[in-house]
């Protein structure tokens, strides 16, 4: 290595007289490219063409300053076409204090590495809970919807996460979204809420973010399909307690999104000494189909996963 640096002795002083030249010719005053992690969150986010709308909704909301400020906190940050495929297409037309509740909700005032990240509750800037699952394929995902799709931006006051949909805090609880379902313009679950009420139920699958259910919930199809199973003409013609056992036998005290579920997994219910099975690859519950298109249905105190039958414990 020693003969090559002699015989090129002649060329490595050429170049150096070069770059002595070239940055005598420079002032002082001349910008220095940074590095990603001596930008700011901001600063990365308006460096990457990914993150215009997310850039012009915190400058609406007035937030440049709180997530160019030094300390460490974590953006999950939603892509343009996420903005867009959200409906949000133009920041302005949003009220400055919504839009903010919004932005902050992306936010965790600490640095979560994707090395440390696992399934669980994740208390935001905005005082709300966001849940993480991690799916079998390692896959992370946010409130069963979003997913992170790029990791690790490092900045120079925490962690830029990539994320495929804007995440929305739950607004209603399980009982409430049943019930909102009941009043579309093509109702469903008008037999489960009918049911709910006549066992007194409607209350256990009410709640905040304190609380954490799993509701599998079956349409109106299938509580048709159990009436003419058992030769009744409705939920009022099974024996209260039997109808109350049926219910409770849908419920699972815990918080479970689709991607937390395991095949053969058993999970408790609110019926004692009863579980369900979970079959991933028939995508059931017991021998209950899951609704691929209505997973995941988040509430202040829990989540809904749509069913085609109803399960008998």
């Amino acid at each position: 290595m020693n003969s090559m640096i002699k015989k090129n002795q002649n060329l490595l002083g050429l170049l150096f007289s070069v770059m002595v030249l070239m940055s005598s010719s420079c002032s002082d005053d001349d910008p220095v490219p940074m590095e990603s992690d001596d930008k700011s969150i901001v600063e990365l986010a308006q460096s990457d063409g990914r993150f215009s709308s997310l850039v012009a909704a915190a400058q609406r909301a007035e937030l440049i300053d709180a997530l160019s400020a030094d300390g460490s906190i974590t953006v999950f940050a939603p892509t343009d076409q996420a903005f867009t495929d959200a409906g949000i297409t133009d920041v302005s037309a949003i009220a400055v204090d919504d839009l903010e509740d919004v932005l902050i909700y992306h936010v965790v005032p600490s640095e979560i590495p994707s090395s440390a990240v696992s399934s669980g509750k994740v208390t935001s800037l905005e005082g709300a809970p966001f849940y993480l699952s991690i799916d079998p394929d390692s896959k992370v995902w946010i409130n069963g919807h979003a997913e992170v799709i790029e990791t690790d931006l490092d900045a120079s006051n925490g962690i830029i996460h990539v994320i495929n949909q804007v995440i929305m805090k739950p607004t209603m609880s399980i009982a409430e979204i049943a019930i909102d379902y009941t009043q579309e313009t093509s109702p469903e679950f008008t037999q489960l809420v009918g049911a709910l009420s006549r066992a007194n139920l409607v209350d256990a699958v009410n709640g905040g973010m304190e609380d954490d259910l799993t509701v599998f919930a079956p349409t109106d199809a299938a509580f048709q399909q159990l009436y003419d199973d058992l030769g009744v003409g409705g939920f009022e013609d099974i024996p209260l307690e039997t109808l109350e056992n049926v219910l409770m036998y849908h419920v699972v005290p815990a918080r479970a999104f689709s991607q937390d579920l395991r095949d053969e997994a058993e999970l408790p219910t609110l019926l004692s000494n009863n579980t369900l099975t979970v079959d991933l690859g028939e995508l059931s519950i017991e021998e209950a189909g899951l609704n691929t298109d209505l997973l995941n249905i988040h509430a202040t105190n829990g989540v809904i996963h749509v069913i085609d039958k109803v399960m008998l414990p």
